[in-house]
């Protein structure tokens, strides 16, 4: 191990104590509130953002830390390992990375600031549209541009979580229409829209209350004006900065995963532990026994492979199967752990203040967003296996 890499494990293993600090101020009765309005934790991220933890990926000359995306995924992992939920704001961790990779210096030195203080909420995604749900290269929201200072946007976006929240959104629209692009990657660029400035003003925002509380809303566009300085890299090639940033949006997600399966792990062993039935624990008996093992050896063989994928993306390399095997695995091994930890606890799982259904419905999402697991499997048959293309 190098100095430089002890220095960083050091780094990280204070960061993960901080965060577990941080994380006994919201118990579980302040998530049970929360989840019950279908509130937006305001307190929890205000607390994040004081103690610099959503900027730990933003470079030290706008604000931030200028760490590796191995400390952002300890810090979500040990968010949700206590507990918490970090769906509030972890878009924030990589959605800035599109900005950081692709915008102007104009643009960096404008925003990067405001969100590394916690003045600029980034915090919002519009890519899924109604019609074309994961099928990114079919989306129908259209960006037209008039002169050389503006474009007109036109279209609606789904399931784009936190808007409500954000002052900024990265949008992905269609500037060239699909019939004129040479290659159908083409003709989809990428837009940071000042939500301050354009709702009432050509967007709208309206909620939609769903299963897992993460400020769901839909957004809709009707002749919204967009700056052209607001273009973020070169237009037409926005599908590819969106690629660019799904390897680290999979490996941040796999942590949350990580932390949910060792959450449930460790409530049911306490509860194993503690529960006495006919005169002894329950946790003497095989039957509940088994269940906890199995779900730890899942659990841990996902955090190697999530591991690996972490240090492959930090170090430079290419690591695009890593990162959906990651995400996939940790995802599984997250259900896996919520079954058996509702199962261990029998009725009492599905009473609110154990926490453990709320964690179950959290816990559940990730197998199907921000991408499902048989497109990930479609992805390792073709791109990994050489399988032919699916459809």
């Amino acid at each position: 191990m190098t100095e430089q890499s002890a220095a960083l494990e050091e780094t990280i293993v204070e960061i993960r104590r901080a965060v577990g600090a941080l994380c006994e101020g919201f118990p579980g009765e302040y998530w049970r509130e929360k989840d019950r309005e279908r509130a937006y934790p305001t307190e929890f991220v205000q607390a994040l953002t004081e103690s610099g933890y959503l900027a730990v990926l933003i470079p030290e000359e706008y604000g931030g830390s200028g760490l590796p995306l191995a400390a952002a995924g300890a810090i979500l992992e040990e968010i949700h390992q206590n507990g918490c939920n970090g769906g509030a704001c972890h878009a924030q961790m990589y959605i800035m990375g599109t900005l950081l990779r692709h915008g102007s210096e104009e643009q960096k030195q404008r925003y990067l600031p405001g969100i590394a203080s916690g003045d600029l909420r980034l915090q919002a995604f519009g890519v899924t549209e109604p019609t074309s749900g994961t099928d990114t290269l079919s989306l129908q929201t259209t960006a037209v541009k008039q002169g050389n200072d503006r474009y007109i946007v036109n279209g609606q976006k789904v399931w784009t979580s936190r808007a409500e929240h954000s002052d900024l959104m990265l949008l992905l629209a269609r500037t060239t229409p699909k019939d004129q692009v040479v290659k159908r990657t083409d003709g989809l660029s990428v837009f940071l829209v000042d939500l301050r400035e354009t709702v009432g003003k050509g967007a709208e925002i309206r909620p939609l209350r769903a299963m897992v509380n993460h400020s769901a809303t839909e957004v809709f566009f009707d002749n919204m004006e967009v700056p052209a300085e607001n273009l973020i890299g070169e237009e037409g090639k926005g599908f590819r900065y969106i690629l660019d940033g799904m390897n680290a949006e999979r490996i941040i997600i796999s942590h949350e995963s990580m932390g949910d399966a060792r959450w449930f792990i460790k409530t049911a062993s306490d509860y194993a532990r503690d529960r006495n039935v006919f005169g002894r624990p329950i946790g003497q008996n095989q039957g509940i026994q088994f269940p906890i093992a199995q779900a730890y050896a899942q659990a841990e063989a996902a955090n190697l492979m999530k591991e690996k994928a972490v240090r492959l993306f930090d170090s430079g390399q290419p690591c695009g199967p890593e990162a959906n095997m990651a995400k996939m695995l940790t995802a599984d091994a997250a259900w896996a752990s919520g079954d058996m930890c509702l199962q261990t606890h029998g009725g009492f799982g599905f009473a609110e203040e154990y926490d453990v259904e709320r964690k179950f419905r959290e816990a559940r999402l990730y197998r199907v967003a921000p991408v499902s697991t048989n497109l990930i499997l479609s992805y390792i048959a073709e791109h990994v296996l050489g399988l032919p293309r699916s459809y």
